[in-house]
């Protein structure tokens, strides 16, 4: 077995993303932990995210706007930060920045 291999979580973005880029990095059994990249990605109109899993989500660069069902305010998040979302708690992404990725960093558990 070689030495583990060096990646960087900025690098090898796509020039044109027609769809946000969903990347696994690591899976093991009970997590998985996955790259995001978004630039001017939403969730469509009328869809939620309802997943089974519970999901601990870091923006790492750029910025987005999160909206939780039964919420009346919009959650804004910018580089840095991060939130842990409970499985089954109903979210959409309203807005990521059109003008520069939004990378972020998902760990699912």
């Amino acid at each position: 077995m070689g030495a583990p291999e060096v990646k960087n979580l900025l690098a090898e973005i796509p020039a044109h993303l027609a769809e946000e880029l969903f990347e696994t990095l690591v899976q093991r059994p009970g997590f998985t932990l996955e790259r995001i990249v978004s630039r001017g990605h939403t969730t469509p109109k009328g869809q939620w995210y309802d997943q089974a899993r519970e999901e601990w989500l870091l923006v790492v660069k750029g910025g987005a706007r999160l909206f939780f069902e039964g919420e009346t305010e919009v959650m804004e998040m910018k580089k840095g930060d991060y939130i842990h979302i409970p499985a089954h708690c109903r979210h959409r992404v309203e807005w990521t920045d059109p003008d520069e990725e939004t990378i972020w960093l998902a760990l699912h558990g």
